[in-house]
């Protein structure tokens, strides 16, 4: 027999936040509010559930982001009505866009409500569009529901779940409209043994063989290939299994760093390029890739994608188990929805082992002098490039580094070569804003608080975020170092033709601010270190791994820095050659 309850609410907050954590869920970001109350009660009375507070909505929905991309399962996210539904909009696209498993659970008003004037009260339904995957209006409360609606909010939980953490993962969004009263009249005390949710189980999208057989006859005859890996790769064992499919074909890897490829004890013996954005900027003589094997999303490197549109390889294959399409040149020639690591090792039995050859040695040869040049040149004076390379260097193994966009990922992605250390790197690349970033490192720092994560970010997207810095000092996360790139502006903006128009360039695109960063990290409780030069910087880093949070302030000339990058990119080509 079912328990009564004055409040229907409650007892449809109970029986859905219990299903959703007997379904998976571990952790819950809550933003404050009155109408989402039962809600709140039943995640911090769940004692399966991890809750972290917050009061900026847009810093919690990226924060759960960042906590869903590290630990690789569903998190559940929990705001008011109005408005507060609205600011996890940004958070929402970036896991749409990037593949990301999020549960969005925005309470409402009920419909007699809506369109009517009352405050507070907006058009909740469908809020985000196809920003999600699934979006579904919960029915009101009853006081007396049928057994049926009550095994409705189990299952409803259940398939949410399933379809955040699906083989495309990504948002789904619970709209949940209550009637006042919202609180108990009471004290709160769940149901302690609610029935459990339905089980859905989930298969592998495995290769059939003609699938398979395909792709050989592809490869089969093709000595110059490239495998690339781009961002959001998958993890587990994917990494050894192309990286041991490149061996066996005798093809480079082009290694995004977001891809997972690029760092790690895979990549001993085997061929990683990762100064690709350098020398294919003023490509070799030598011939160009007849087939090019894709994983992952689109890469971050512009030159590559430059160089493969100019080559044209007549065989671009892309292997991606989501089926979501990635190819913005539309050069793509045959695309498999297939598990990526099965694929890897389906493909090494149907064809036969060609090893290291000539092929793979010229471009291993030439990155190892794009390398060595790139040494020399960011060791040459004081600038941002040599600032990230140093920040990098000194990551302990384990260590999680979060990339901003606009200039820390392209820097990393250019003047960090492959390791066999393992880095676990994370960025925001699905719709690649500059919002969001500090909350998304501070997710990822509190998925494993033992864990080092350092940040990289430019001084805008820093600017962007500072509201999510209150999460360090709620949720202890003394884990986490913000390095922050200043030159104050968008440095970015030094690589497009607009930087040639002045003005209005500096006012109105590189957009000067002349902010200090002190005063915030101060006020949020974080250490700060202002940092001028490579020395300082490996001093107040050391620091800032062994202590406490921090914000390091690395002060560099924007114009300075472009300078240097472009003429270290043309010292290569003419000390590199040809092929």
């Amino acid at each position: 027999m079912t328990r009564t309850t004055p409040n229907p609410n409650l007892s449809y907050a109970e029986i859905l936040v219990d299903a959703l954590a007997r379904s998976g869920v571990q952790d819950v970001c809550l933003a404050p509010g009155s109408r989402s109350t039962p809600l709140v009660l039943a995640c911090h009375a769940h004692p399966a559930l991890r809750v972290y507070r917050h009061l900026d909505e847009r810093s919690a929905a990226f924060f759960a982001l960042g906590l869903a991309l590290a630990k690789g399962r569903p998190v559940a996210l929990v705001c008011t009505s109005g408005t507060a539904a609205v600011e996890f909009h940004p958070g929402v696209v970036e896991a749409y866009q990037s593949q990301v498993p999020l549960l969005l659970l925005t309470a409402d008003r009920p419909p007699e409500l809506r369109d009517s004037g009352a405050n507070q009260t907006i058009d909740q339904v469908k809020l985000y569009g196809d920003h999600v995957l699934w979006a579904v209006d919960v029915p009101v409360p009853e006081a007396d529901p049928p057994p049926v609606l009550r095994r409705h909010l189990r299952t409803l939980a259940a398939r949410a779940v399933a379809i955040a953490n699906g083989l495309r993962r990504g948002p789904v969004h619970i709209n949940l409209p209550f009637r006042k009263p919202l609180e108990p009249s009471t004290r709160f005390q769940p149901e302690p043994c609610q029935p459990p949710p339905p089980q859905i189980l989930r298969g592998e999208l495995r290769p059939t063989e003609a699938a398979i057989q395909a792709l050989a006859a592809l490869l089969a005859p093709v000595e110059r290939g490239w495998i690339l890996c781009g961002p959001g790769c998958p993890g587990g064992g994917f990494p050894a299994a192309v990286a041991e499919l490149a061996r066996h074909l005798g093809y480079p890897i082009l290694a995004d760093p977001l891809s997972g490829v690029r760092f790690g004890p895979h990549g001993v013996d085997t061929p990683i390029l990762a100064g690709y954005e350098t020398f294919l900027q003023h490509p070799p003589a030598g011939e160009p890739p007849q087939a090019v094997l894709r994983f992952g999303g689109i890469p971050t490197a512009k030159g590559l994608h430059s160089y493969l549109e100019r080559t044209r390889p007549p065989v671009q294959v892309h292997v991606r188990a989501s089926g979501v399409w990635a190819d913005d040149t539309h050069r793509v020639t045959h695309f498999l929805q297939a598990d990526e690591e099965a694929t890897c090792r389906a493909l090494m039995a149907a064809l036969p082992r060609r090893g290291p050859g000539t092929w793979a040695q010229i471009w291993q040869a030439l990155e190892e002098r794009t390398q060595a040049l790139h040494h020399t040149g960011l060791g040459e004076g004081w600038w941002d490039a040599q600032a990230v390379r140093r920040v990098v260097d000194a990551l302990p193994p384990g260590a999680n580094l979060v990339l901003g966009n606009s200039l820390p990922i392209r820097h990393v992605d250019q003047f960090v070569p492959a390791s066999s250390r393992e880095i676990r790197v994370f960025g925001n690349r699905g719709a690649s804003g500059i919002d969001g970033m500090v909350s998304t490192a501070l997710g990822v720092a509190a998925a494993d608080p033992g864990r080092p994560t350092v940040l990289l970010v430019g001084d805008i997207s820093f600017y962007h975020d500072l509201n999510g810095l209150l999460a360090v000092r709620h949720h202890g996360l003394d884990n986490a170092t913000i390095v922050v790139l200043h030159n104050n502006g968008g440095g970015i903006f030094r690589r497009l033709p607009i930087a040639a128009h002045e003005p209005p360039f500096q006012e109105l695109f590189l957009t000067p601010h002349g902010l200090d960063f002190e005063p915030a990290a101060r006020m949020y409780g974080l250490a700060f270190a202002r940092v001028h030069d490579g020395p300082s910087l490996d001093r107040a880093l050391g620091q800032a791994l062994e202590g406490p949070a921090a914000v390091l302030q690395v002060v560099t000339d924007g114009a300075q820095d472009e300078e240097r990058r472009r003429r270290l990119v043309a010292s290569l080509h003419r000390a590199a050659g040809s092929l």
